[in-house]
């Protein structure tokens, strides 16, 4: 099975159908504090809707269009990160990721997010990973700047809301930028997140 170690006790792994009741029980702990920020489709609220999650994520992977991974603390989900699109013919993806409460403050988003970007750029040969965001969202804000990508606009009114129309932040960094930013050390590219096995 596939786990990558981020901290002593964090792990990433794939986050497949399979761990639909997990993924409930983390939802249910971060529904509140994760809801204004990502849309109504991912925050599922019974075990069908969260298997539905995982299933539409493990499809885009079997297709080679995105991916779905997990947090877990001391083998508790506490969030994930997730490559919302994939196109290595056009080269160009858009990450994402979520996080309770109780797992902010560490660091873990930036390190799984910096791990799947740079096997999506040094493996795969995306040239443009896109992040998009609410103009609210400081702490996406802030996570996009400290990645290293640069603010491209904002799109007006994307889609429908609960308080109206929504806003989107687009932010972007290209291959060659994400490499200067973020040597390898070493030589040797970060290892694949896909699954062995």
């Amino acid at each position: 099975m596939f786990a990558l170690r981020l901290t002593s006790d964090v792990e990433l792994r794939p986050l497949e159908p399979w761990r639909a009741e997990e993924f409930l029980a983390h939802l249910d702990r971060a529904r509140e504090h994760i809801a204004p920020w990502v849309g109504p489709s991912f925050v599922a609220t019974d075990l069908d809707s969260a298997r539905a999650v995982l299933r539409r994520y493990a499809d885009r992977w079997a297709r080679d269009a995105g991916g779905i991974w997990g947090l877990w603390r001391r083998d508790t989900l506490v969030g994930g990160v997730m490559l919302v699109s994939f196109d290595v013919s056009l080269g160009v993806c858009e990450v994402g990721c979520w996080l309770e409460p109780s797992a902010q403050g560490h660091g873990l988003v930036f390190r799984a997010v910096r791990h799947v970007v740079d096997w999506a750029v040094r493996e795969r040969g995306v040239h443009r990973v896109e992040w998009r965001t609410k103009p609210d969202n400081v702490r996406s804000i802030a996570l996009a700047r400290r990645l290293g990508l640069r603010h491209e606009g904002t799109l007006r009114a994307v889609y429908p809301g609960p308080s109206g129309r929504i806003d989107i932040q687009v932010w972007s960094v290209l291959a060659d930028e994400w490499r200067a930013s973020f040597p390898v050390e070493g030589g040797e590219p970060e290892k694949d997140p896909r699954p062995v096995g």
